[in-house]
């Protein structure tokens, strides 16, 4: 009897399995998904009565448009296969589509999910076009009618604009990575630029879809120049529409929103030039009219009048000075004698006059009013109520 080992076991039903079942299409719903910074994703696949595990490796699932995740209804094209360290059955997926959804269409709700809940798309940040642009940036293929639109409806409307085209692949691989690239280097190399035009011409939803990655919608939401959007027809509607400043139903509609109209400038203007002629107009006329009605006035036809009151009044007023003077002088006679009486008052005069003196020393003429202030020898004078004495100090007084 043959023993076997555990390793020979598993490697017997890894290549049975891998050799017993083709390539075959599994229905089931997606549960325990992981996905991975290898950028390999684990799922379980599941029905009512049973699972299975499966994987979806790196190079399989670039090739997936939407996101796995729990709760998704899909539809995968795989092998059976297992894992032999472990002994587990696995699929190894090599194509999953949505069963309920288009993939398309699932993953642009996915990415549209998932930027609307960063902000991406809030009117706040959305940057206003500017009214009268000097140079304009197009991001879009070099060929075919989109450009030649734009060009033309740009050149039409505001004929002294600067057109910068930056031609891009805008479908099939490296499509997106054009575009936004093309954005980017807009923004680095023509900073000046004042508003950007990005899209395409119309096509099916897989033709437009590089303005469905979110790849070129984080390159339009970090452009710090104003982006209008004009992908397809009025009915398409991308991803990049959502996160742009403005969103145009067209490439020509784009045009039209990003330059003036130069017809209807020139018409505005000369219309305000008509009002503001009006406007001087009726104020010249109004002003003819008070000067009418001024040199009507009395006093422009006899100027004399003008001063005629007033030299009456300086007259009178002439007239009646003396008699208010001489009340004024009265009044400031009166008030000087009793100032003069409350001076004499304090004279030190009226002191002397009741038998005082006043000794100063000379001829510094300080008054002493301490007998430290003098010297033996030094001269003193001392006033009488008529009169001076001279003296000189003889002796010190014992203090």
């Amino acid at each position: 009897m043959k023993v076997y080992s555990v390793s020979e076991i598993n490697g017997q039903i890894h290549e049975l399995l891998e050799a017993s079942f083709p390539e075959l299409w599994v229905e089931g719903e997606i549960s325990n998904c992981r996905a991975y910074p290898s950028g390999h994703t684990y799922l379980t696949l599941k029905d009512e009565n049973a699972q299975i595990q499966a994987v979806l490796f790196k190079g399989a699932a670039l090739g997936v448009k939407f996101k796995p995740q729990d709760g998704l209804k899909v539809l995968v094209r795989a092998r059976v296969s297992s894992y032999v360290k472990r002994g587990d059955v696995q699929l190894i997926i090599s194509a999953m589509e949505p069963r309920e959804k288009g993939a398309l269409q699932l993953a642009f709700e996915q990415l549209k999910a998932k930027l609307a809940a960063e902000g991406l798309f809030d009117e706040a940040r959305k940057k206003p076009l500017p009214l009268y642009p000097r140079r304009v940036g197009i991001v879009t293929s070099g060929q075919g009618a989109a450009v030649h639109d734009m060009i033309t409806v740009l050149s039409r409307r505001w004929p002294s604009l600067e057109i910068l085209v930056y031609p891009v692949k805008v479908q099939g691989e490296g499509a997106k990575e054009e575009i936004s690239q093309a954005i980017a280097d807009l923004n680095k190399l023509a900073p000046d630029t004042d508003v950007l035009l990005v899209g395409r011409g119309g096509g099916s939803i897989e033709d437009l879809w590089a303005f469905n990655e979110e790849i070129v919608a984080r390159a339009i939401a970090a452009s710090a120049i104003p982006v209008i959007s004009c992908v397809g027809h009025e009915t398409d509607t991308t991803i990049a529409d959502f996160v742009s400043d403005v969103r145009a139903p067209t490439p020509s509609a784009a045009a039209e929103l990003a330059a003036p109209d130069r017809a209807a400038v020139l018409a505005r203007l000369d219309a305000f030039s008509q009002d503001l002629l009006g406007s001087v107009m009726d104020r010249i006329r109004g002003l003819e009219q008070r000067v009418s009605f001024a040199a009507r006035h009395p006093f422009l036809q006899s100027p004399h009048r003008m001063y005629e009151e007033r030299i009456k009044r300086v007259d009178e007023l002439f007239g009646r000075l003396p008699e208010a003077a001489r009340q004024v002088l009265l009044h400031a006679e009166k008030d000087l004698r009793l100032q003069m009486e409350k001076l004499d008052a304090f004279s030190p005069l009226k002191v002397l006059g009741r038998g005082y003196a006043i000794a100063e020393k000379w001829p510094e003429r300080v008054i002493l009013r301490r007998d430290d202030q003098v010297r033996p020898g030094d001269r003193v004078r001392v006033r009488l109520q008529e009169g001076s004495i001279h003296c000189e100090v003889k002796y010190e007084q014992d203090r």
